[in-house]
């Protein structure tokens, strides 16, 4: 068999160099920072700087207070917002251990206070606030004497304020600094500056109101109810009972339960006496509320 003609054979295929597939090398990139903005935590100051919420127990005595308190306002009124916050916890330990050295000067003090906790900066607005308690302790009445009078009605708004708010960082200080003010004064006095405010347009307020005010008269001897007026106190919880807030009906039947002791503590027939008062002063639906509220 004769061989075939290798001119007539397929032609081998050249195999070509296959492509080097491209690597392509990518520097390493730094992650993104994820910023996350939580209004219920305290904004963190630049660089190493911090703030010291120190409670009220741990302050010490100032070192030379007769010459450090000359120096106490301008502090408080530095534009240095660190600064401030350092004069405020000064003035905490002035309240606290010197408080003769910041007497003639309280009413300045309240109202550089009302300034910081208006301020946007959490930290001091809460250092203010901390403020505010350890002077409510310290001074107490004082606060209701002409001289340092507005500036205290202005300190009362913005504790309503605070604890209205949002954030939780501060909403829970001025919480407990409006229970401060409630225990460090006499509860008739501080009725009359806080009862305005149950009727407030904004509910929040009108709800923390209440809850301070039910906090005082649960304090008020029955001088005081009698000198306010049992009916008037009655009214008061009557238009909280229907807030929209549940912290408000609830801080209303609190005053009820609060007027009922008082004014039945040295009657035999309690419920008898109560029902005949709410009915002799109050519109049968608002009478039939009350008697309601003690029965349950």
């Amino acid at each position: 068999m004769a061989l075939r003609s290798l001119d007539n054979a397929l032609p081998i295929a050249i195999e070509r160099p296959k492509k080097q597939a491209k690597v392509v090398v990518t520097q390493n990139q730094k992650p993104t920072d994820c910023v996350v903005n939580d209004e219920n935590k305290a904004p963190l100051p630049p660089g190493d700087a911090a703030v010291d919420y120190v409670p009220s127990e741990n302050l010490e005595a100032i070192d030379d207070p007769d010459s450090k308190i000359h120096g106490l306002v301008g502090g408080l009124e530095s534009k240095d917002w660190l600064e401030i916050c350092r004069s405020l916890n000064d003035t905490r330990r002035f309240a606290l251990f010197h408080s003769a050295l910041l007497l003639p000067i309280l009413d300045k003090v309240l109202l550089v206070i009302v300034k910081s906790m208006k301020n946007p900066r959490s930290a001091l607005c809460k250092t203010s606030v901390m403020a505010s308690a350890d002077i409510f302790k310290a001074f107490g009445d004082e606060l209701f004497e002409s001289s340092n009078s507005d500036a205290f009605d202005n300190v009362i708004l913005q504790l309503l304020l605070k604890a209205s708010q949002d954030k939780k960082f501060v909403c829970e200080e001025a919480d407990k600094t409006l229970m401060a003010m409630v225990v460090s004064m006499t509860p008739l006095p501080l009725f009359h500056k806080l009862h305005t405010y149950v009727k407030h347009s904004n509910m929040r307020i009108r709800a923390k109101a209440a809850i301070s005010i039910s906090h005082c008269v649960s304090k008020m001897e029955l001088d005081g109810m009698k000198e306010f007026g049992f009916v008037s106190l009655v009214q008061i919880a009557v238009n909280l009972l229907n807030d929209r807030l549940p912290e408000a009906r609830e801080a209303a039947r609190s005053i009820v339960v609060s007027v009922y002791e008082a004014l039945t503590k040295d009657e035999e027939q309690k419920q008898e006496v109560w029902q005949n008062f709410c009915q002799s002063n109050l519109p049968a639906i608002h009478a039939q509320a009350m008697v309601k509220i003690v029965s349950s």
